[in-house]
């Protein structure tokens, strides 16, 4: 081989290295980022910055086919169902929409269909309402269930949620089973009021309109969701007599009593399309609700069957996102907040304005460098973006309008609640309050512990746990496990039922496995799966604190800062004292130590690619793991086997071209036996 060869060999490789990596960090970014907004109902990433990820991610999937996992975020819809309500199986899969971002993406979408289906094609124009996809379901013209959305074809039956909501009728002007989606929203008027109530009794904000509305829509209390007065647009007939157009339907629908999307347009070319798009954009402040882009329909029913869908999206429709609005503002003041592991980041205080159909009134600026760099300073007027009206960001300061007696922010030096001096830490951009006892990290640690990953205390909320903070019936986590009936009821908001309901969340979660409750405790850089790892090769919590840094820096994707890490959390006598409290109210302490069936599988790895009839996917990797084996995510030459079922993607392609042997279902069990 001759060397500008071996050159271009070598550059070929490492550039497929560079791709797949990037569609790994992209997939892993969009599953995380698809959970905090679809589960937590905790976005942290504005809806623009989403969307351009999974852009990107479509974009090397489609260049690079091989590469694409098989669990890909692109081909999934929404997020998991939560274990609050019964789960429901949707009769027909509730897709979401192709996204685009630029006006020439609308117009070829357009050129395309009518090259296919003719000038005579008709185009519905209509808002995006951002808030939570719903199904309604009416027997005999009575609303019998409702649902959430979930995943596409699983959500959560929150029927009585849906009841007490003003806009949808128990009953139609009809007697005609029909099954319908909308989108249930809180009307800014309604999320503004609601923030200044909580302002006055200084608890946590909501973050906007479309997560207050998940939130409240997932509440077992309906006369919450009453009070808070939520609304809801129908924009589809899922199943039931059907118009020949959607825009007949929606005529149809509003004939017979159901709130329908309000400003829709009728097109027959792309510049009336393109019009019509800007014109909603337009008006985007004026709309009494919060709209995140324009959604592009084809009008004909028989036409959008015949286009059909993918897994994800239907092919007769996308959805104008609009770029992020931008505004000035002033820097009133720099405040600094304490996290859970003591972390000290710094906030904008703004002069309040209205971005993205929301009021912004602060914002994070990330850590005291990102301070340094944009060099932001108390009194600075600045530029704010907010797309998605999710997490506002300074994009700028307008150096032109500074004053001249404005001064470089200094960052400080002691922890702004309990005093104590802070800690930089070699390597690591923020500033640490490394006091325990301080009240900010308390408060934190708290709410972590009783999160969804971790302890999954249901009914233990931000706003309870500052309340019972401040009535002192809580100073660690571990307290939580000594709180009564009559400590609960006694705070605000809190009836009989709720109350038991969440002394019986807490009795519930005394029988996790070891692993929620490691994670839950905070460790420095210990996450779910190395909490995990580390429930599973220690008989309970106390061989664990006997460790030495040598064993744990042998662990399955350990490093020697995650061992130091947990090596000096359990020698703290505050974590010692806890784990004592943890163990006399009765909390789980013992590891789940895998115990293997067999050998048969020792030092072998399987990648598992495709569908099979009889076992899940996690099922397989447990008996792999049961007999010894390992379960990779990746095809590699150190692969032993690759498990093949139906439809299997890319992996398959890599396992022939690598040579790695390829087993059957069949094939697998005979090794078992």
């Amino acid at each position: 081989m001759e060397d500008n060869e071996q050159i271009s060999l070598f550059t070929e490789t490492d550039e497929n290295e560079k791709i797949k990596k990037e569609i790994k960090n992209l997939s892993r970014q969009i599953e995380y980022y698809n959970k905090k907004y679809h589960e937590e109902d905790a976005p942290e990433i504005s809806d623009y910055a989403y969307d351009k990820l999974t852009l990107r991610l479509r974009e090397l999937e489609t260049k690079y086919p091989q590469f694409k996992l098989d669990k890909s975020p692109t081909t999934k819809v929404g997020g998991k169902t939560k274990n609050i309500f019964e789960k429901v199986t949707h009769k027909t899969q509730l897709q979401s929409l192709q996204d685009v971002f630029e006006f020439c993406d609308v117009e070829e979408f357009v050129d395309k269909v009518i090259a296919e289906y003719g000038n005579d094609v008709e185009f519905v124009v209509q808002t995006k309402i951002d808030g939570l996809s719903v199904s309604l379901e009416y027997e005999n013209g009575i609303l019998v269930r409702g649902s959430t959305r979930g995943d596409g074809f699983v959500g959560e039956d929150v029927t009585e949620n849906l009841k007490v909501i003003k806009d949808i009728p128990h009953k139609l002007n009809t007697n005609e089973t029909i099954e319908l989606r909308g989108e249930v929203y809180l009307p800014r008027q309604e999320f503004e009021k609601i923030n200044e109530e909580l302002l006055s009794k200084g608890k946590t904000l909501l973050a906007n309109p479309r997560n207050a509305a998940a939130g409240t829509l997932r509440q077992l209390d309906t006369n919450l969701v009453k009070e808070r007065n939520l609304s809801i647009f129908v924009f589809d007939i899922l199943n039931g007599n059907k118009k020949e157009l959607d825009s007949k339907n929606l005529e149809y629908l509003k004939s017979i009593g159901i709130s329908v999307i309000e400003h829709m347009k009728v097109c027959k070319t792309k510049e009336q399309v393109i019009d019509a798009i800007k014109e909603i954009g337009e008006l985007r402040d004026k709309f009494k609700y919060d709209i995140d882009g324009a959604v592009v329909k084809v009008n004909n029913l028989k036409i959008r069957e015949e286009m059909g869908t993918t897994i994800k999206v239907p092919k007769w429709a996308v959805a104008y996102k609009y770029p992020p609005e931008q505004k000035e503002t002033k820097v009133v003041d720099i405040i600094t907040q304490v996290g859970r592991t003591g972390q000290v980041t710094p906030m904008a205080i703004l002069e309040p304005v209205r971005i993205a159909g929301s009021i912004i009134s602060k914002t994070t600026l990330h850590n005291f460098d990102y301070i340094e760099e944009k060099d932001v300073r108390i009194g600075d007027t600045v530029i704010v973006q907010k797309a998605g009206d999710v997490i506002p960001e300074v994009v700028e300061v307008v150096i032109s309008k500074r004053q001249k007696s404005s001064k470089k922010y200094v960052a400080p030096t002691t922890c702004p609640v309990c005093g104590e001096l802070l800690e930089k830490e070699e390597d690591i951009v923020a500033l640490r309050c490394t006091n325990s006892e301080c009240p900010a990290t308390i408060y934190r640690s708290i709410t972590h512990f009783a999160s969804r990953d971790c302890m999954d205390i249901t009914g233990l909320g931000d706003a309870i746990v500052e309340q019972l903070i401040d009535n002192k019936l809580l100073s660690d986590v571990a307290d939580i496990y000594y709180l009564k009936y009559d400590d609960i009821i006694s705070l605000d908001r809190f009836g009989a039922k709720s109350a038991i309901n969440l002394i019986e969340a807490i009795e519930k979660s005394k029988s996790n496995l070891l692993d929620k409750l490691i994670f839950g405790l905070g460790i420095r850089h210990i996450g779910k799966k190395a909490a995990k790892v580390l429930s599973q090769n220690f008989e309970d919590i106390y061989s664990l604190m006997k460790s030495n840094i040598d064993e744990l820096n042998e662990l399955e994707d350990f490093g020697m800062i995650m061992a130091e890490s947990v090596y000096e959390f359990f020698k703290k006598s505050k974590t010692i004292e806890i784990i004592n409290k943890l163990e006399k109210a009765g909390v789980n302490l013992k590891g789940n130590i895998k115990k293997l069936e067999s050998e048969k599988f020792s030092g072998k790895t399987f990648v598992i690619t495709g569908a099979f009839e009889s076992y899940s996917r996690n099922e397989l990797i447990e008996i792999i793991e049961k007999n010894g084996g390992k379960a990779s995510q990746s095809v590699s030459k150190k692969t032993d086997f690759v498990l093949a079922g139906e439809d299997a993607g890319s992996k398959l392609t890599k396992a022939q071209e690598l040579g790695v042997k390829i087993i059957d279902i069949n094939e697998f069990l005979e090794m078992l036996k």
